[in-house]
């Protein structure tokens, strides 16, 4: 969207400033950490996620923010490699000085339309900037605003109810708010002869000075970090979001074996009727091995061989269930949740399709998961190789397991 607005507008898109008042003490959020602009939320400092929309955003020139005589090391730190696009004045004693001093900042430059936004709005998105700049004309200004929803109450006397306030037309103010530079910059230095310092936005100032402001739709997601639960809230919200990459893990399994003189083979914990069985110092199961394998893949944990060694006698002729069942043990004693097992049978005989459902039944049972996501599928070698020749069977595997935290940048 913001592509296209440029392409709209033309090279005067460019002719935009922006400034941004980051010069308070944040009593309101508590001042056990330090001004809240310089707070952590999501691993980074709401003043430095606050400037990223407009640092990236195609129609803005110029970037002011006005800071207080103390941050200068607090600023530089938050502001990053990005210090270079980004001049920081000295704000004052209210927010309506600072933003006076921030557009003085920009009289030599003199854009045609300056932004003006509070540090502690981080959540401000390019679609509302490119709202609130489209609204704004040679003598017009724009506020981004939300339709107050709550009922409102007037308060009297003694903390009693003195009336309900109409809510109709009634709007909550956001920023940014956008202007024609000169007027506003006038309109500001007339309230600053006036000795007027009681104005709480821009736009009140605007509205006193006669500058028309247009209403543009605000966003419900460009909140105000006023009290340190709100900042708490921010941090949980983003630091949700940092899991965005979840350790999912997938592990492959593949193990073959001959036949032998028998009845039956047994497969994915299933004895079939045959006339031959796999040879294998334990029961020889393909399928179980080749997912064992998979699921000990996903936590680092070694092969099959490692944990049921062929050479220890108390494992011949032993039911694979077990190692299949021990390998699923370590997944969840390290915090893992099996996501899905899908076991492919390369073979010539027996048929496979007959038991598949019970194949499937089984392994959800020895590994504790729903049928559906478990997967049994045959194939065939095409009569090539010692599997073509019917010679043994051999199996695929791969398991999907999702652990505790997030996969490391």
């Amino acid at each position: 969207m913001a592509e296209q607005s440029g392409n709209q507008h033309g090279q005067a898109d460019r002719d935009i400033a922006v400034v941004i008042v980051a010069a308070g003490r944040g009593e309101r959020a508590g001042r056990g950490d330090g001004p809240k602009q310089y707070r952590q939320i999501g691993g980074r400092s709401i003043l430095s996620r606050t400037l990223e929309p407009f640092l990236a955003h195609p129609r803005i020139a110029n970037v002011v923010v006005a800071i207080h005589a103390d941050d200068a090391a607090l600023f530089r730190q938050a502001a990053g490699a990005d210090t270079s696009r980004v001049v920081a004045v000295t704000g004052g004693p209210t927010r309506q000085a600072s933003v006076r001093l921030g557009l003085l900042a920009l009289q030599d430059s003199r854009p045609a339309s300056v932004l003006i936004h509070d540090a502690v709005r981080p959540f401000v998105d390019a679609a509302l900037i490119d709202r609130v700049i489209d609204a704004i004309d040679e003598r017009s200004g724009a506020l981004a605003a939300l339709p107050v929803t709550d009922t409102l109450k007037r308060e009297g006397a003694d903390r009693t109810i003195d009336a309900t306030v109409p809510r109709a037309g009634l709007h909550a103010a956001q920023t940014p708010q956008g202007f024609p530079f000169g007027p506003i910059l006038d309109a500001h230095e007339q309230a600053h002869r006036a000795g007027r310092d009681d104005f709480t936005d821009d736009a009140a100032i605007a509205e006193w000075a006669r500058i028309p402001v247009r209403l543009v739709p605000g966003s419900p997601d460009n909140v105000k970090l006023t009290w340190a639960r709100d900042i708490s809230m921010a941090n949980q919200m983003l630091s949700l979001e940092r899991s965005s990459f979840p350790d999912i893990r997938t592990g492959n399994g593949y193990d073959v074996h001959s036949f032998e003189a028998g009845d039956h083979v047994m497969l994915c914990g299933v004895a079939i009727p045959h006339d031959r069985k796999l040879s294998g110092h334990s029961d020889a199961d393909v399928g179980l091995h080749a997912l064992t394998d998979a699921l000990l893949a996903t936590c680092g944990a070694g092969d099959i061989g490692t944990h049921f060694p062929p050479s220890d006698p108390q494992w011949k002729g032993a039911a694979s269930h077990i190692f299949l069942e021990h390998a699923a043990g370590l997944v969840r004693a390290r915090g893992g949740r099996i996501a899905n097992a899908d076991v492919t049978l390369i073979c010539e005989a027996p048929k496979i399709g007959p038991h598949r459902e019970a194949m499937t039944a089984a392994l959800a049972a020895m590994l504790g998961i729903s049928l559906e996501r478990v997967s049994v599928k045959a194939t065939t070698n095409e009569k090539l190789g010692f599997l073509g020749r019917g010679e043994g069977i051999a199996a695929i595997a791969t398991a999907s397991v999702i652990y505790p935290g997030e996969v490391p940048a």
